[in-house]
């Protein structure tokens, strides 16, 4: 193999499988000498391949993992596997994956050959969707052509329909994806209305890049992203304190909560309290402490006690139902 580029990606595929690869087995799969080899390992490590190299006569050459993170290879059965994955996740939002894995996802199906797209599709429709919250999910085309348009500074029309059903078209320049562990969210600058505005994933159709690209504008001072979404939603929904006692380490809690919550105060070594504003709905809250997986007293809003007073009635009565009927049925 003469091509210095091909063979380079060809070793760098075997050396991508985890294993020692001894230097005349390398040399045997590319059909070249032994000195090509360590000539071609020496130019991986300067392109950031950390290639480590065990001399005897068991010795060889292996990829190990170093301080920054270099391109991978995928073959085709990889690259579907990924690129399913992603769908599945960016879908539906999985916390702590958040904007990255969108855009790893429009990364990968950029450059996925059109019979691997047509794979992906088709596995991706066959699958059941696993929904989260208000079960709102997002085209993971929708997701993938607008993290392209943030990456690209490029502005953005695409059909938008509020909360009351109206529909509008618009024309912004898109500044961030975020999302709130069980929606996404479009934090951009609206041209038509000259303001800053945030719009529901799930309410966004036929996103189209126009090719004009655009410079960033300033944010108001001390804002960012989230801090956008939050005055956002709270100018369209009512706003209610949460105050809530766990019987937990703050820490424990704390990675089992949305982060937009904020961090709750540790009371104790085994207790912490949170004190927080929120606009999500009586549901969303209680579902949220419920999966903090702890014993927790919510001193506030009253709404929220009583919605949890009812829903662990609702739950015990089921229990229960399904108890006695276990019991008829023996």
């Amino acid at each position: 193999m003469t091509d210095t580029p091909a063979r380079l990606l060809n070793l760098l595929s075997l050396l991508q499988t985890p294993r020692e690869w001894p230097g005349s087995e390398l040399a045997e799969r590319l059909q070249v000498s032994p000195r090509t080899i360590r000539r071609d390992i020496d130019r991986l490590r300067d392109l950031g391949y950390p290639v480590e190299a065990t001399r005897g006569a068991v010795g060889g050459y292996r990829l190990v993992a170093g301080a920054a993170m270099p391109p991978l290879l995928l073959d085709d059965e990889e690259a579907v596997a990924i690129a399913v994955g992603l769908r599945a996740g960016a879908g539906h939002v999985i916390e702590g994956v958040d904007e990255a894995s969108v855009r790893a996802l429009a990364k990968l199906e950029q450059v996925l050959p059109s019979r691997l797209r047509h794979r992906v599709s088709t596995l991706q429709n066959a699958m059941i969707p696993f929904t989260r919250g208000d079960g709102a999910t997002v085209d993971p085309h929708t997701l993938t052509a607008i993290a392209t348009a943030v990456t690209g500074r490029e502005r953005l029309r695409f059909g938008y329909r509020s909360g009351d059903g109206t529909e509008t078209k618009r024309l912004v320049e898109p500044y961030r994806l975020v999302s709130t562990g069980w929606r996404w969210y479009l934090v951009a600058y609206d041209i038509g209305r000259d303001d800053w505005r945030t719009f529901r994933m799930d309410r966004v159709s036929d996103p189209c890049a126009t090719g004009a690209r655009f410079t960033p504008r300033e944010v108001p001072a001390g804002w960012d992203a989230s801090k956008l979404l939050s005055h956002s939603m709270s100018r369209n929904q009512p706003e209610q304190a949460l105050d809530v006692t766990f019987d937990a380490p703050a820490e424990f809690v704390s990675a089992r909560l949305p982060a937009y919550l904020g961090a709750p105060e540790p009371t104790g070594p085994d207790s912490c309290r949170l004190r927080t504003r929120s606009q999500d709905s009586l549901e969303w809250l209680a579902l949220r402490l419920a999966l903090v997986d702890c014993e927790f007293t919510v001193h506030g809003p009253p709404s929220l006690a009583e919605h949890l007073t009812a829903l662990g009635a609702r739950l015990t009565r089921a229990a229960s139902t399904r108890s006695t009927s276990s019991t008829r049925n023996t």
